[in-house]
């Protein structure tokens, strides 16, 4: 393990970020974590229901039928979807078992291992994914303009912060 990799799983912040933060300048560190939660919940929510309105599909419906509509082929296990969208084996089983009522994706055991399910889009499903992803990114897109002429530089800094978070693995 290299010594960057030793301070993230020791805790330690990575090269170039302060141990202590007390003393920067700025909002405090509290402060900053209730802007970025905030910012999340609302786009989010104006998002989600917009995706609801539009489509008649959940921002996590929606995620899930974005990622199978990505993966090669168009299908994708039930795995590798809870960890892309970061929902647990119930929650992405509970989510996909609405799509395939919806007839949006299919499920089907796929491969050697007659146990692995995997997910597919329909018709029907690669139809409102195509739909619904102009309506999330361009919202996506019009709320972001907000950042400016900072948008680069909020964007490398929240990369920073999200690959510091990660848990060793």
């Amino acid at each position: 393990m290299d010594q960057h990799a030793n301070r993230l799983h020791d805790g330690a912040p990575p090269r170039g970020v302060p141990r202590d933060v007390r003393g920067l300048a700025g909002p405090s560190a509290p402060e900053t974590w209730l802007r970025i939660v905030q910012v999340h919940d609302r786009i989010t929510r104006r998002v989600d229901s917009a995706l609801h309105r539009q489509h008649g599909l959940s921002l996590t419906g929606f995620e899930v039928l974005r990622r199978i509509a990505e993966s090669p082929e168009e299908r994708a296990s039930m795995g590798d979807l809870a960890e892309a969208v970061g929902l647990s084996r119930p929650g992405i089983t509970s989510t996909v078992n609405r799509l395939v009522d919806e007839e949006l994706v299919t499920r089907e055991r796929h491969g050697g291992d007659r146990r692995l399910l995997h997910a597919s889009l329909t018709d029907v499903g690669r139809e409102r994914v195509r739909a619904a992803t102009a309506t999330h990114d361009d919202l996506v897109a019009h709320l972001l303009t907000m950042l400016g002429d900072d948008a680069g530089v909020v964007t490398d800094a929240l990369a920073r912060v999200s690959a510091a978070a990660r848990r060793p693995r």
